[in-house]
């Protein structure tokens, strides 16, 4: 599990980000860099880290899942998300 601190942050700069998406484009092609320069550093998309929705963790993340490696397993052994079995040949 992370710190609540650190889910609280990553969730700011999703906000962040969200808020600032249409004023970055809009800057980017008009190719004004020095205003793209004051935005907020956390507005900008590539300070966005995949984290396990239901743990935090940032390591070994299943993007089409939306969870980590070890939760995705715990699951899908008991049989939680549906479509996944453990494979035997």
């Amino acid at each position: 599990m992370a710190k609540k601190s650190v889910e609280a942050r990553e969730r700011k700069r999703q906000r962040m980000v969200a808020q600032y998406a249409a004023k970055r484009t809009a800057l980017k092609e008009a190719g004004d860099y020095a205003a793209l320069d004051k935005l907020p550093k956390n507005a900008s998309p590539v300070r966005l880290h995949n984290r396990c929705q239901l743990t935090g963790r940032p390591r070994g993340y299943v993007g089409y899942f939306g969870m980590s490696r070890n939760v995705f397993r715990d699951m899908a052994l008991a049989g939680k998300i549906p479509g996944v079995k453990k494979a035997s040949w």
